[in-house]
Formats: C-alpha cells, structure tokens, sequence
C-alpha cells in the first residue's frame, strides 16, 4: 500500500485547509472574515526575515490581517485576511510527531488566527478541542 502513496500536494492540503477551517467554531471563524487560505511549499525570503526564522522549516504557517473587531470604519478597502500554511515544514512536523495530519492542519490554523488576536493558549486549546 504506502509503494504508492505521495505526500499531499499544494491543492490537497489547502482542500484540507478550508475543509478543517469550515469545522472551526463560528465565533472564531468570524474574527477573520473573508479569510483566505493560501498554501505554499515554504514561506518567502521575506517572511523568514521578519519572523526571525532560522531555516525555512521554522514556520508552518502565517496569518496576516485585520481582523473584523479591529478594523476601522475609515478603511475604504482592507486587504483580505489570509493564512499562509507552509507545506513542507508541516509534513516534516507531521511526520516527526505522532498526531494526524488533519490536527497538525488545525492546531496551526488556530494558533495563527489565535495569536493573532491574543487569545492564550487555553483558549486555543478549547478551540482547538470544540472543532
């Protein structure tokens, strides 16, 4: 059986992304409306820079945003929220740890929407554990 499986392309893990994203409880999906999943192999130049990260397998993924708590009523036209999950850095966590893929999946999303909006760890956790 696994001489023919494949690690899950870009497609399938965003399909799981959004899939994960839509079982998150609705209170939360709401601080970042209109979110959009982007998935990508590994985070930019950029992005390693400003985060301060060592080697391209530090981050597993990335939000980046304004949530609709925190948006002004002058902002003519926000950019969208959008979560970045890094592809490779999460099969390589995936893969070294004993948990599914699907939960790597959402702890990560819920970490990245989380910390953006200052939630502790606990209330991630009973997140994490509501979906």
């Amino acid at each position: 059986m696994w001489t023919s499986q494949k690690a899950p392309s870009l497609a399938e893990i965003e399909v799981l992304a959004h899939d994960i994203f839509a079982r998150l409880p609705g209170r939360f999906r709401a601080m970042c409306e209109d979110v959009v999943i982007q998935v990508d192999d590994f985070p930019t130049e950029e992005v390693l820079d400003t985060m301060d990260a060592e080697t391209e397998f530090d981050l597993l993924g990335l939000f980046r945003g304004v949530g609709l708590p925190f948006r002004s009523h002058d902002e003519v036209a926000p950019l969208p929220n959008m979560i970045w999950l890094y592809r490779r850095p999460i099969l390589d966590y995936w893969a070294e740890h004993d948990e599914t893929l699907g939960h790597v999946i959402r702890h990560v999303l819920v970490h990245e929407i989380g910390h953006h909006f200052g939630l502790s760890d606990d209330d991630m956790a009973a997140i994490e554990a509501r979906s």
